[in-house]
């Protein structure tokens, strides 16, 4: 019997890691499409002789791409930076605390 909900844990671990691998190539693959047709209208519309490298042409390739590093920061690091089970350690310190009665 625990042997089942310890496999059942791992893999509802594991398919909540994928989910938020997927996520991450999910909002990668929009930040490409989304900025080549931005590319694209950009240099359609640009004037007779002005070159396209312009700081106003890069604003939301700059600012988008800060929020997809921190994007894939959040999803490929904590295991770096907070511990393996760091998670699993949190969950089981707010656990006991909810044990203990209101004071």
């Amino acid at each position: 019997m625990e042997n089942n909900y310890l496999e059942r844990d791992r893999y509802q671990r594991a398919a909540k890691r994928v989910k938020q691998i997927t996520g991450f190539y999910r909002h990668a693959l929009v930040y490409v499409v989304v900025n080549i047709m931005i590319i694209v209208i950009n240099v359609q519309n640009l004037p007779e002789g002005e070159s396209y490298f312009q700081w106003h042409n890069f604003i939301t390739l700059i600012a988008w791409g800060i929020g997809l590093l921190a994007h894939g920061l959040s999803v490929f690091t904590p295991r770096f930076i907070l511990g393996k089970d760091w998670e699993e350690r949190k969950i089981k310190e707010l656990m006991g605390k909810d044990k203990k009665p209101w004071q």
